[in-house]
């Protein structure tokens, strides 16, 4: 039914700084799928090529393998079965917790729902706090009664559910991705209080994210078909429900002709061009797809909103940022915390106050430089310091 579990020992072929030949890995990162390609995933990569880089022993620990890890790095798959979520979330805690005895490392990480670890990064959030406030994205009526009962009568929500249970009861530091989502969690789980709890941001790419240029700005709104004159209004996202694009399509009826709203990702669009021909907004709204040249994006816009129901902390908020992009998101939203007050909103519904902020934004047009705060931590290197202190 399930791969056995795979051990790569090519990465264990040389000794690396600090190490000798053939020595046990002593540092362990828990996450399902081995990808570049995820925020999860990507991170738990990042991190990996790190603490090689300082010479430490690492394997990776993972249900499916996608891609190569970083130079160094083994791998042990532990396999899944097919089909039925709730089970491969319950394999997948229990066989490397299975692995993380056997191996006995120095310092776990997790990077998902894990049974125990010494390090836990909390990227998602709890489970009862996401249902809470996005079951706001679904229509009232039957199609929100529909979503609620489906969510009851989940499998997976309740392995979800009983796994982090005893994931956040077993001890060990926990690091959230935003302060918002420490305050969830420390709602959520009576073992945990906001002083036991770190927190470290993602912080975007500020070589590849930055400020453009005039001419730059020029090419990029050429590129995506902007004329002189028109405001353009970005937004991206997967779930376009989740991330309040029908308010971002309401809030476009209420404002000047000259308002363009480009929206990049997603998938099934045509709800919300349907939403928008009944607006008569159709033509002022483009769908653009993936949009590979994401930076580019942000250089073409005037204005980035992000309407969203629940978001731990929105990467795209923060790379329209370093960009120079005026923001506007909602306080469901880790990246509301780099925000002044004024531009988030209190609901992600309510399309009438979104129109306002887009418009008292356009008033004063123009990039603002971000800046990252000095005193928040953000990236891979305080996790590498927080591995270190456990391996010192």
């Amino acid at each position: 039914m399930t791969d056995s579990p795979r051990v790569s020992s090519a990465a264990f072929t040389a000794a690396r700084p600090g190490t000798s030949a053939g020595s046990p890995p002593r540092v362990a990162l828990l996450v399902e799928r081995l990808s570049t390609y995820g925020g999860t995933e990507g991170f738990a990569w990042r991190l990996a090529k790190a603490l090689t880089g300082r010479g430490h022993a690492v394997e990776m620990v993972c249900a499916r393998q996608e891609t190569d890890p970083p130079p160094g790095v083994g791998v042990i798959t532990v396999g899944r079965p097919p089909l039925l979520r709730w089970l491969k979330t319950a394999w997948f805690a229990l066989a490397a917790e299975r692995v993380r005895r056997r191996r006995g490392y120095t310092v776990t990480v997790s990077c998902g729902n894990t049974l125990a670890q010494d390090i836990a990064r909390v990227s998602g959030g709890p489970l009862d706090v996401f249902h809470e406030k996005s079951i706001r994205a679904y229509p009232p009526g039957l199609p929100r009664l529909f979503k609620r009962l489906k969510r009851a009568l989940s499998p997976a929500n309740a392995v979800v559910r009983a796994v982090q249970k005893r994931q956040f009861a077993d001890g060990g530091r926990i690091v959230c991705v935003s302060h918002l989502v420490r305050e969830w969690m420390a709602s959520s789980f009576s073992s945990l209080s906001i002083e036991d709890m770190g927190v470290v941001y993602n912080r975007p790419d500020l070589a590849r994210y930055h400020v453009p240029s005039r001419e730059e700005r020029r090419s990029a709104r050429e590129r995506f078909g902007l004329a002189p004159g028109e405001y353009a209004v970005g937004l991206a996202g997967t779930n376009f429900m989740l991330k309040g694009v029908a308010t971002a399509v309401s809030a476009l009826a209420e404002l000047p002709e000259n308002t363009r709203l480009l929206v990049a990702g997603g998938r099934a669009p045509e709800r919300f061009l349907r939403q928008a021909r009944e607006l008569g907004v159709a033509e002022r709204v483009r769908f653009l797809g993936r949009v590979a040249d994401m930076a580019g994006f942000y250089h073409a816009c005037d204005l980035f909103v992000l309407p969203t129901y629940y978001d731990t902390c929105s990467n795209v908020v923060l790379e329209a940022r370093a960009c120079g992009l005026p923001a506007i998101t909602t306080r469901s939203n880790g990246a509301g915390y780099f925000l002044e007050d004024r531009w988030l909103l209190d609901d992600a519904a309510d399309h009438h106050a979104l129109a306002g902020l887009i418009r008292t934004a356009s008033e004063s047009p123009g990039l603002v430089p971000f800046a990252w705060p000095e005193d928040v931590p953000a990236g891979i290197e305080p996790y590498v310091r927080m591995v270190e202190e456990l391996l010192g």
